[in-house]
């Protein structure tokens, strides 16, 4: 009597599973949510019921779930997908950001070469991320200013040596970030107060640059094509750079090799964005140079920096520096570079709260450095 119990119940679980496919294949407008979703399922009963884990039965029943699992990344123009509808309708349906979920779990069906205009290459596959959104957590989001006291020599020749920008590893970047990394490099207090503090001072209908961009440029979820007058990412990963939803167009370009924004006119956009990259740049001052040219006067440039990074791929000078020195280092380049005013305003954005348990007693920093073109 318990084995037939047993089938029964696998069965019945087994047949509910199947439905669940079916309904989502006639009513999805994408050729591979079924498929997605199958995937999603068997993944659930590979990884049991893990409390690290999000569980994919709330994932898949939750409504952001059909438009999620559809995303592809097909096209260098980032058309809009499912996941961008599903974001169009969360905000109608709400004037507030309290419904929006904490996460987003989806497949990406990533193309790791190109077989010529036909695109016809049979090499892919599906990659599951989970995406922070940086609502509805239990952190809060203070901005507290810091007064930047370095005063760097007023000569227009900067006081660095070719030292400083040493790495310990001086082979190719192109090598380094072949493989695209679909990883956060900050915890998620970070990502979210990042995200909230673009939510405050970035306006719907402005057009962005994000420099060092990847698959997530960390911007709320309203930030899409049809609210942003244009989002654009230059970064070194190119399928990264296809995941990103968000992104209107995009550039793969390697800043180390080549410090210019030439693909962009002069006074192109209302902001510019880069995140936790900046210590990766062996020619910060020219980078900075060209985007004070694309920035529209009064323009700004947002720079968000942690303490984590590549230790290999960071220029010397910024591993032997702290937190406060960063800033300082950054309010330097941002001189040197010119065009902007003065003086440039810093701020601590690091996440608090989070519940009485000891695993948020410590958050990844967070720091913004804005500067305005003149």
């Amino acid at each position: 009597f318990l084995k037939i119990m047993i089938f029964l119940i696998f069965t019945f679980k087994f047949a509910i599973a199947l439905l669940f496919i079916i309904v989502v294949s006639l009513t999805s407008k994408t050729s591979n949510v079924g498929v997605t979703a199958m995937s999603l399922l068997l993944m659930r009963n590979h990884v049991g019921h893990s409390a690290s884990m999000m569980s994919r039965y709330m994932f898949l029943s939750s409504s952001f779930s059909v438009a999620a699992a559809g995303v592809t990344t097909g096209s260098s123009s980032c058309e809009a997908s499912a996941l961008e509808e599903a974001q169009k309708k969360q905000q109608q349906s709400s004037s507030s950001f309290r419904n929006n979920p904490r996460y987003l779990e989806y497949e990406l069906d990533m193309k790791y070469a190109d077989n010529g205009p036909d695109d016809t290459n049979p090499r892919t596959r599906g990659v599951l991320v989970r995406r922070f959104t940086g609502d509805n957590t239990p952190f809060t989001f203070p901005i507290r200013p810091i007064r930047l006291v370095k005063e760097w020599p007023a000569s227009s020749d900067p006081p660095f040596i070719p030292e400083d920008f040493f790495r310990a590893d001086q082979n190719d970047d192109g090598w380094f970030y072949s493989v695209p990394r679909l990883v956060y490099h900050i915890d998620e207090p970070a990502v979210a107060a990042l995200t909230q503090y673009y939510r405050k001072h970035i306006p719907l209908g402005s057009s962005i640059l994000d420099i060092c961009s990847s698959w997530v440029s960390h911007y709320p979820l309203e930030f899409n094509k049809s609210t942003m007058k244009r989002i654009s990412g230059t970064g070194m990963n190119r399928y990264e750079l296809m995941a990103n939803d968000q992104l209107t167009d995009y550039t793969p370009k390697n800043l180390n090799d080549d410090p210019t924004l030439s693909e962009y006119p002069d006074n192109t956009f209302d902001f510019v964005t880069c995140v936790v990259s900046i210590d990766y740049l062996i020619h910060p001052i020219e980078v900075l140079k060209e985007v004070c040219r694309v920035l529209k006067p009064g323009g700004k440039v947002i720079i968000s920096q942690s303490n984590r990074c590549f230790p290999s791929k960071a220029i010397a000078m910024w591993l032997k520096m702290n937190d406060r020195q960063h800033l300082e280092l950054i309010n330097g380049y941002l001189q040197y570079a010119g065009g902007y005013k003065s003086p440039r305003k810093a701020f601590d954005i690091t996440a608090e709260g989070g519940g009485d348990d000891e695993s948020f007693s410590f958050f990844d920093p967070m720091f913004i450095i804005e500067a305005e073109k003149e």
